[in-house]
């Protein structure tokens, strides 16, 4: 069954649905500066759970009250931030409508967020343009790198009870010569879909399109559908499902009651698409593939929740006319390997789970654990039995450190084993548009991510970045488990394998980026890239510095951080 038609099913009651709430924007930027006061109050706030990314805006607006109304001493910096979370999430603040104090002509800018807005009882209409204009240097490209992006965003409810969300830009852009290099190799632009060269081979062209609808079912269940992503995961790395590869369409159902948070993503997505980059108009459609999710996630305390998730995916291998939605996967509850044992199914599954500790009102404690296979007589063999799969993260945040009023850090070690994420064939290994769902190293490796971020004035944003990972090639002769994409059935060890096997691949990689907020959502940014890399493989580049301005507007920052 398509998957378009099993959606009508979720949608039929929508003339009774209650009040709901779109999301805020999917970027760490963002998402840390909302985490940032979720510590600093001590615990975990219950009008969202943190793990699924991106927030509604109704329970960043609920944290972003509550902080107002706390006891906390907060510094005037913390004080212009929350007002941003609030002005951002105005529909849903009790405390701050948003209102500008200079508007535009009368007409634009009547809210501190929103270009044009509209707010009368039955309709709420939000309207943005959205710019990224940069230009680069870089040692090692292929040209001068820079982006064009021109757009428009469009978020708003009707009669209270049916959200809405739609992002559209056209985009020209070189990437730095590393960013190159990997397009080259995956024909795939990093975080996008479907794209074609412009002007020439290192220059690409594409849409960026993201739209989806909300509602509340019940008043403890809320359903989007649309096309977007998600990030799942306390880290700044994702194991399990990160937002590294392109938008894909959805139904993502959350069902929240008491401590408990339980989400189901359901989703179709694209097997691999190498050959067909001229083929979308009149060729062969792209083959699906299907990716289905879920997460139970508990506050077991005020200051400790812990999840467990599980996700499957498959496609049909015969023909693309005969690739189907699976139904046996929309049973919400039952354990995803157990369907695929009685269906006699070769689909990919995983299972995991993950964990946050919010400490002294400054720290918070995190970990993902990812199990895609193994057998325990291996496993306590310790001989490195090639199906022993998993992934596995441990990481901090300290905010306010040593008392630095907005200086917060944060560390984290992720690892993979070889042969994490892959499978047989592009419909079943863990991808999307040639790009991995989780980490953007694929597998067989080990990195080391710190991050410290400064605010020393309420509106200048510093970013300082390092990262060091450990990650073994494949060969053409040889398969070490590090390609996700190739079939882990051939040219492999059974035994003997370890963690950053087959050819050594170290990157060091460095970023300095300064934002300046000229107004509500209106960035100055200049970056700083270094990055070393020393494997011996064919056309790689070794050394990179790279230099990078840009003016965004009501957009985030690319970031190529592999």
């Amino acid at each position: 069954m398509k998957l378009y038609k099993i959606i009508l099913f979720f949608v039929v009651g929508i003339s009774t649905v209650s009040a709901q709430s779109v999301n805020t924007p999917l970027n760490s930027d963002y998402q840390h500066l909302v985490e940032r006061y979720e510590i600093l109050q001590g615990g975990n706030y219950d009008a969202y759970h943190n793990v699924i990314k991106p927030f509604t805006r109704k329970g960043v607006a609920d944290l972003a009250d509550s902080m107002r109304t706390d006891s906390l001493r907060l510094s005037k910096v913390d004080k212009f931030n929350i007002d941003y979370l609030q002005s951002d999430n105005w529909e849903w603040s009790a405390l701050n409508k948003g209102d500008s104090k200079k508007p535009l002509l009368k007409k634009f800018y009547r809210k501190e967020n929103a270009f044009y807005s509209v707010d009368i009882e039955d309709f709420n209409l939000q309207v943005n343009p959205v710019l990224y204009l940069g230009l680069g240097q870089d040692n090692s490209a292929n040209g001068t790198p820079y982006i064009n992006s021109r757009g428009i965003e469009l978020r708003g409810m009707i009669s209270k009870k049916l959200g809405f969300y739609t992002f559209l830009t056209d985009n020209q852009m070189r990437s730095p010569g590393y960013v190159q290099q990997r397009v080259l190799a995956t024909k795939a632009v990093p975080n996008e879909g479907f794209w074609k060269t412009y002007g020439s081979t290192s220059e690409y062209d594409f849409f960026h399109t993201r739209g989806y609808i909300s509602f509340d079912p019940i008043k403890n269940i809320n359903l989007q559908f649309g096309h977007d992503k998600f990030f799942v995961g306390n880290g700044y790395r994702s194991l399990v499902l990160s937002d590294q590869s392109a938008p894909y369409l959805f139904l993502k159902l959350n069902t929240k009651v008491w401590r408990i948070n339980y989400t189901n993503i359901f989703a179709q997505m694209k097997a691999n698409v190498i050959g067909n980059n001229t083929g979308l108009f009149g060729g062969t459609p792209f083959p699906n593939k299907y990716f289905a999710f879920h997460h139970l996630n508990v506050n077991i305390t005020k200051n400790l929740s812990i999840g467990a998730f599980e996700s499957i995916v498959f496609g049909e291998r015969d023909t693309i006319s005969n690739n189907a939605f699976d139904v046996n996967y929309l049973n919400p509850i039952i354990f995803y390997r157990s369907i695929e044992q009685h269906s006699g199914s070769p689909d990919n599954a995983f299972v995991g789970l993950d964990f946050r500790w919010i400490l002294f009102k400054s720290f918070s404690l995190y970990g993902q654990f990812l199990l895609d296979e193994f057998l325990a007589k291996e496993l306590k063999a310790g001989n490195g039995w090639w199906g022993n799969k998993f992934a596995a993260q441990g990481g901090f945040k300290y905010i306010n450190v040593a008392g630095i009023k907005n200086l917060d850090i944060q560390g984290e070690l992720n690892i993979a084993r070889p042969f994490t994420y892959a499978h047989d064939d592009n419909f079943t290994n863990y991808s999307h548009y040639n790009q991995p769902l989780a980490h953007p190293l694929g597998a067989n490796f080990r990195e080391f991510v710190g991050i410290i971020r400064y605010q020393p004035i309420s509106r200048l944003f510093v970013v300082l970045k390092g990262i060091y990972a450990e990650k073994g090639e494949d060969s053409s002769e040889k398969n070490f488990g590090g390609n996700i994409f190739r079939d882990y059935t051939k040219d492999r060890n059974e035994y003997g394998n370890s963690i950053s096997q087959g050819i050594p691949n170290n990157i060091i990689y460095g970023d300095l980026t300064l934002s300046y907020m000229l107004k509500h959502n209106f960035w100055l940014d200049l970056k700083q890239t270094f990055r070393i890399n020393d494997t011996d493989l064919p056309g790689n580049i070794k050394n990179t510095s790279y230099t990078f301005a840009s003016l965004r507007w009501n957009i985030a920052s690319r970031n190529y951080e592999f």
